[in-house]
């Protein structure tokens, strides 16, 4: 049974109802302390242990009553299930927290609503959760989000963007997680428009180049880590709906593969997939509260790069669980019901 992981030592900055554009240079000026954010992890259940997690996406409930929709309701009771039978550290939230338009302040109910009375499962009630913006929460106030960190001691949300350093138990070795905000970084869209919800480009286009030079940094800093795992909500790859991310084809896609990284993980899109490309991992988890069965942009994606897909309607959702030790990442894909749908091991990164 995997153990709590300790709060990172650097608190999340002071409570704020600025706008985003104030929220942003205030951001950037703790930049440098974020860098170094680290999640310490006293993990067991075997002879080297494992840092183990949760990745779930678009979970954020609808705004009327009862708020949680049936599917969220029954994710998280197999999140539960899945933190206690298989062991889990902390979770990680893939964006689009609250639909459909985020929240308005920090003490905004949904949190209640929306979050703390849903995964209340035994086996997810020590976890922290680490957190990423969708486009859903860019519609609404992204900085109540970050500042709710100062509300509940689950929520652990420091950053637009952010690093995560896990120490392998029983190994002197570590992995990386950079948790991106793709909204900032490609610009928003309503993913439930007539033309998909591409994203039109950045509303500050400093503000993204400054996270892509700071990824980049990150990136190259992590060169002696043995698994480096990058998150954020819009794929890079995805035969679905909304299918790939130009911006990040373009942007993203040429970093992963120059730095080696394992895996790339994401939301958006209301299905579970992998891909892989380039020799990195694509894991699609966004069936946290709708699914969809489309695979519209099938012929979009690199030729063989599909080697999962699930998104029936009649499904009660689903989830990612990954497992990181000294020899594989491990990803299991699990329906709600508990079934296990896929499951791929990834190397380590050839250092």
């Amino acid at each position: 049974m995997s153990g709590t992981p300790r709060t990172p030592s650097t608190p999340p900055a002071r409570p704020r109802r600025r706008g985003h554009a104030r929220g942003h240079a205030r951001g950037h000026a703790r930049m440098l302390v974020l860098l170094w954010l680290t999640v310490t992890v006293v993990a067991g259940g075997g002879p080297e242990g494992a840092v183990q997690f949760l990745a779930v996406g678009d979970w954020g409930g609808v705004p009327d009553p009862p708020f949680a929709t049936p599917r969220e309701v029954a994710t998280a009771v197999a999140m539960g299930r899945a933190a206690t039978e298989l062991g889990a550290d902390f979770v990680l939230s893939l964006g689009d927290n609250f639909y459909y338009e985020g929240v308005r302040d920090e003490w905004d109910p949904r949190f209640e609503e929306t979050f703390e009375r849903v995964f209340t499962a035994p086996g997810l009630q020590e976890l922290p959760w680490f957190l990423l913006a969708g486009n859903h929460d860019h519609a609404g106030n992204v900085t109540a989000q970050l500042a709710y960190s100062h509300h509940s001691p689950r929520w652990h949300f420091p950053h637009y963007y952010y690093s995560l350093r896990l120490s392998l138990p029983g190994t002197n070795t570590s992995a990386r997680l950079l948790v991106l905000d793709t909204v900032l970084l490609c610009g928003g869209g309503d993913d439930f428009g007539t033309e998909g919800g591409a994203p039109r480009g950045p509303r500050d286009a400093a503000a993204a180049a400054a996270q892509l030079t700071w990824l980049r940094g990150r990136l190259a800093a992590a060169r002696h880590d043995r698994y480096v795992l990058v998150a954020g909500h819009y794929p890079v790859w995805s035969v679905a709906e909304h299918g790939p991310t130009a911006c990040l084809v373009q942007l993203l896609r040429p970093l992963l593969r120059r730095h080696r990284v394992t895996a790339y993980l994401c939301g958006h899109d209301h299905n579970l997939q992998f891909l892989a490309e380039g020799g990195v991992g694509y894991v699609v988890s966004g069936a946290g509260n709708f699914m969809e069965g489309s695979q519209h942009h099938g012929g979009a994606v690199p030729p063989g790069s599909l080697r999962f897909f699930f998104g029936p309607p009649s499904s009660p959702g689903g989830f990612a669980h990954l497992r990181l030790d000294a020899h594989a990442a491990t990803v299991t894909f699990l329906e709600a019901t508990g079934r296990v749908l896929y499951r791929v091991a990834l190397p380590p990164r050839d250092l």
